[in-house]
């Protein structure tokens, strides 16, 4: 008589001599198809059994079978398609490469506009301080009124500059003015942004003042012109610390190390999280700001980062 072995549903079913055994439930998805079971330890696993060693050797060999066909099935399903991966990966090369590029390009072009436009204002302010008190000098007394109270406007214009700009950024610039401040908070999309305008408005009174004062003397026209000076110097600071150093649009150098000027970088970013309604809404003032609304915490976090990230580049 002849003896059939076969598997349904991972249990084994055995027939012999026309009776009908159920040896075991146990499932051979367990078993490793790339390791040889002896027959004896298969049969120790099935359990009490009638099955021959021969049975038992046919058993292992269906299990395996099945097992190889499985793996063969789900490797040649996993492997990747060369070519199509390659193109992908060279077009992501590709887009990167010009992204990269891009950036690169615009950073240079944002650099010359920052360095011809320091270099002709900071020149001209030079020029324009030597001139008027080289002019102040040539008579017989020294007006030392007029040129103390130029130089304590330029340094007054300056700090007042500071909370100027904390107003209009939260009552104009984040209210009425969004249509072109937005542009600040989103991607960019080329070297310079719409809310760049905001620098050439205050850059007008600055010129107007300065240039009133420098024709003329007296010390109405030298307090006017030392609160054009201030609003310039202010105007300058502003430009590399928020442009430079928080923002990367150009370079900055060693300035990027200053511990106090590292904080107002890290303050400034927490204003474009919104992690406190905005705030701070000033510059060189804004930790202060963090701190009074209890963002001291986030403030460390975000130096760290920043830190980090500085020696990561």
């Amino acid at each position: 008589m002849g003896s059939r072995v076969w598997t349904a549903s991972g249990t084994l079913t055995h027939n012999s001599f026309h009776r009908k055994s159920f040896l075991s439930t146990t499932s051979f998805s367990k078993l490793n198809p790339f390791c040889l079971v002896s027959p004896k330890t298969l049969l120790n696993k099935i359990g009490n059994s009638s099955c021959t060693e021969k049975q038992s050797r046919g058993i292992c060999l269906i299990v395996m079978e099945k097992k190889t066909e499985d793996f063969i099935k789900v490797s040649e399903d996993m492997t990747p398609k060369t070519s199509e991966d390659s193109k992908d990966v060279g077009i992501v090369i590709s887009r990167t490469e010009q992204i990269l590029a891009r950036k690169r390009k615009e950073r240079n072009t944002y650099l010359v506009a920052a360095l011809l436009s320091s270099l002709g204002v900071s020149s001209a302010a030079i020029l324009a301080v030597y001139y008027r008190f080289s002019w102040q000098m040539q008579g017989d007394e020294i007006p030392l009124v007029e040129m103390l109270s130029t130089f304590s406007l330029a340094v007054g214009s300056a700090v007042g500059m500071e909370f100027w700009a904390r107003w209009a950024h939260r009552a104009l610039w984040h209210a009425s003015l969004w249509h072109m401040h937005k542009s600040h908070h989103r991607p960019r999309d080329g070297p310079f942004e719409l809310n760049d305008v905001f620098a050439i408005i205050n850059a007008v009174p600055a010129v107007a003042l300065m240039s009133y004062g420098f024709f003329n003397p007296g010390i109405f026209p030298g307090l006017c012109f030392g609160a054009g000076l201030g609003i310039t110097m202010f105007g300058m600071a502003y430009m590399f610390v928020h442009d430079g150093l928080v923002h990367r649009r150009f370079p900055v150098g060693p300035i990027a190390n200053v511990p106090y000027l590292r904080l107002v970088a890290a303050a400034h970013q927490l204003h474009h999280s919104e992690k406190f309604q905005g705030v701070p809404y000033g510059l060189f003032f804004g930790p202060k700001e963090v701190e009074v609304v209890g963002g001291a915490e986030e403030l460390e976090k975000e130096i760290q980062r920043r830190i980090k990230l500085s020696k990561s580049s």
